[in-house]
């Protein structure tokens, strides 16, 4: 990966082992969906997870705002991904919008969402889609799709339950209440809530910690974490087997046993 990049959607920064990923719209509160974003996101995802350098990827947003959703403008105006017949707006959300959340949802890497502002619809649900989410305190939640007389066409209905449960779920999209930070930690949308100035810092203070664990292995427990919410018990065990067996030949896990042994800080080169 490069140290420094930028084009139209994601403003990327390399700071050793960890990538920033920052949402690049400030001036139009970082909206999502344009033509074009499906692919510069799965440019990014497959740099990312080619990199065995990268260890943890932060995504936050530039300006005031994480992401407020979908481009309302080109919404009324019926142009891009929002244009033409019903066939076409369709394939417009697989083709672009689903191939952008397909590409996060399938970084091999812990991804930390500092979330520092408003996060709503898409928004709402990119951020859902990292593995930990950090608010700052300016930051607000929503899905506000019933409000524009359109549904959740983001995969939402399948994100949202699995962080907040059913119950809460239903009630933001029945809805479209916007919660605040406080409320959306209370919920476990987030995990923690910190003032605006210290979110990045907070969020690179993570990073470093779970990017001194072994990239393998830390890149083996993202995958078992996402397949337990979908196979048995059985299942599950029978992937721990099989992944745990290729762990323990690993140059990692003996560094990490000596360590302990020895009574000091363990450091894991990948091999």
């Amino acid at each position: 990966m490069p140290n420094s990049t930028s084009q139209s959607l994601i403003r990327i920064a390399r700071e050793g082992p960890v990538t920033i990923l920052t949402l690049d719209r400030a001036e139009t509160m970082n909206p999502l969906g344009a033509p074009g974003d499906g692919d510069a996101f799965v440019g990014v995802a497959d740099a990312i997870n080619r990199d065995m350098e990268c260890r943890v990827v932060i995504l936050t947003g530039a300006g005031r705002a994480f992401s407020a959703g979908g481009d309302i403008k080109a919404m009324q105006g019926k142009t891009g991904t929002f244009g033409g017949t019903a066939p076409a707006i369709s394939d417009g959300y697989r083709d672009n919008i689903h191939q952008m959340l397909r590409a996060l949802y399938g970084l091999r890497v812990p991804v930390i969402a500092a979330v520092n502002g408003p996060a709503i619809g898409l928004g709402c649900d990119v951020a859902c889609l990292a593995d930990i989410r950090i608010a700052s305190e300016a930051a607000k939640f929503g899905v506000t799709f019933l409000k524009l007389g359109i549904i959740p066409g983001d995969g939402g209905t399948w994100i949202l339950p699995r962080v907040i449960g059913m119950s809460r779920a239903a009630e933001l999209f029945y809805t479209g209440d916007v919660i605040d930070a406080a409320t959306a930690k209370e919920w476990g949308l987030v995990s923690r809530v910190v003032p605006a100035e210290a979110l990045l810092d907070e969020a690179r203070a993570l990073a470093a910690k779970i990017a001194a664990m072994p990239p393998h292995a830390l890149r083996q427990t993202k995958m078992l974490l996402r397949q337990g919410q979908q196979v048995s018990y059985d299942s599950a065990l029978e992937l721990a087997a099989n992944t745990q067996a290729m762990m323990h030949t690993t140059a990692d896990h003996a560094e990490g046993v000596a360590a302990l042994i020895e009574k000091r800080a363990a450091v894991f080169t990948g091999e």
